[in-house]
C-alpha cells in the first residue's frame, strides 16, 4: 500500500508553468474553475505530465487569483504555441466579441459592471490558422486603431496583411509600406482609382482573410463564446489563454 502524501509544506506553492497548465486545461475542459479541478483529480496521468497529483492540486480560489499573477507566463505561453505552429509570414486581422459572463444586478450595481461585451481583435497565421497575437479591449475603438496597434507588435514576422474595408485607413497602409509588410486592404469604392487600386490586390492572399472569422467559430464552437473573469485583466488572459489551446490543437493536428 502506497503511504499517504504528506500536506504541502507552509508557504508552498505551485509553479508558474503548472498554474498555466491547468488554466488551459481548465478552457479545453470548457469547465468552471471548481468543475475542472474536480475533474482533474481523477485524471492522474495528465497531471503527472506537468509533474503535480492530486494532492497538489489548489483550491478553485487559489486557482482564481493565480491566473491574475501568471500574466508573464500566459503570455510566454501563447507566444510557445505560436512558435510550435511554424508561422507562414502571410496574416489577416479581424475583431470579434465574447459576452462577458452575466454577474449579479448586486455585483453590477457595486463594481459598475456595465459593458456586456469584449471585443477582441486577432491577427492569424492564414496558412495554418494559429493565432499570432490578439488585443482585447471594453472601449468603443475603431478597428483601424487596433490593427495598427496589434500589426506594430508583429511587423517584423509579416510579409503580408489582410483585412475587410473596416481597416480602409491611409495611414494604416502607409505604416504598414514603412514596416515591409504588404497591406491586402480593399479601399471604399467612392472614385475611380479606388476602383484600380482594389483590382491590384493580390485575390488569392485577399480572400484568406476570412481565416479570422473561421478561427473565430472554431473557438466559440469548442472553448465558449464568454469569459468567466471579471477583472479586465483577468478576462484579456483567459482570452489569451483560449488562443494558446488553440494553437496547440493546431499544432497538434496531423
Amino acid at each position: 500500500m502506497n503511504e499517504a502524501k504528506s500536506p504541502p509544506p507552509k508557504g508552498w506553492r505551485l509553479r508558474q508553468y503548472a498554474v498555466v497548465s491547468l488554466h488551459c486545461l481548465r478552457v479545453y475542459l470548457e469547465k468552471s474553475y471548481r468543475e475542472a479541478l474536480d475533474l482533474l483529480s481523477e485524471m492522474p496521468q495528465i497531471l503527472a505530465e506537468i509533474g503535480l497529483d492530486a494532492a497538489d492540486l489548489p483550491d478553485h480560489s487559489t486557482l482564481s487569483s493565480g491566473l491574475i499573477e501568471s500574466r508573464q507566463h500566459s503570455g510566454e505561453c501563447c507566444c510557445a504555441s505560436r512558435r510550435s505552429c511554424d508561422p507562414s509570414g502571410h496574416a489577416a486581422i479581424d475583431a470579434t466579441f465574447f459576452d462577458r459572463e452575466h454577474a449579479s444586478k448586486h455585483y453590477c450595481r457595486r463594481t459598475n459592471y456595465r459593458v456586456k461585451t469584449l471585443k477582441a481583435a486577432a491577427l492569424v497565421d492564414t496558412e495554418n490558422q494559429a493565432i499570432l497575437d490578439v488585443h482585447c479591449t471594453t472601449e468603443k475603438r475603431h478597428d483601424t486603431q487596433l490593427g495598427w496597434q496589434v500589426a506594430l507588435r508583429n511587423a517584423g514576422d509579416l510579409a503580408s496583411l489582410a483585412a475587410d474595408k473596416g481597416y480602409d485607413w491611409m495611414d494604416l497602409r502607409e505604416k504598414l509600406r514603412e514596416e515591409g509588410v504588404r497591406p491586402l486592404i480593399k479601399h471604399r469604392e467612392f472614385r475611380h482609382i479606388d476602383h484600380a487600386h482594389n483590382a491590384r490586390i493580390d485575390g488569392a492572399r485577399y480572400r484568406q482573410r476570412a481565416m479570422c472569422e473561421t478561427v473565430f467559430s472554431t473557438i466559440k464552437r469548442t472553448l465558449g463564446d464568454a469569459v468567466r473573469a471579471r477583472t479586465w485583466y483577468g478576462e484579456f488572459r483567459e482570452l489569451v489563454l483560449m488562443c494558446a489551446v488553440h494553437n496547440i490543437k493546431q499544432a497538434l493536428k496531423p
